[in-house]
């Protein structure tokens, strides 16, 4: 499949965006915290925090990448070589 045929259906990646804003401002107080000296357990809970937040985003590029690429790719009868790509993605996914 070419470069410009597998971009020809759509993604929604402003809900995306806006999480990965809130994230990025979310990790800077982390490290504030860090710099400040705050209590371990503090900092803690607030990477778990980020840790959840960037899971969340992951789940919203996963439904986007169902609903968008694998779906094209099914009604151009392409679906084995695109969940094959899922497959390898979300291998690495949860390797970390």
């Amino acid at each position: 499949m070419e470069e410009s045929e597998a971009r020809s259906h759509r993604h929604e990646r402003r809900p995306m965006l806006a999480r990965m804003a809130r994230i990025e401002g979310h990790v800077h107080a982390v490290g504030d915290m860090l710099a400040e000296d705050r209590p371990c357990p503090d900092i803690l809970v607030q990477l778990a925090a980020v840790k959840a937040a960037v899971n969340q985003v992951a789940r919203l590029v996963f439904e986007d990448h169902l609903d968008s690429c694998v779906r094209h790719a099914a009604r151009n009868g392409d679906a084995e070589a695109e969940i094959e790509g899922l497959k390898s993605a979300l291998s690495g996914y949860f390797s970390f």
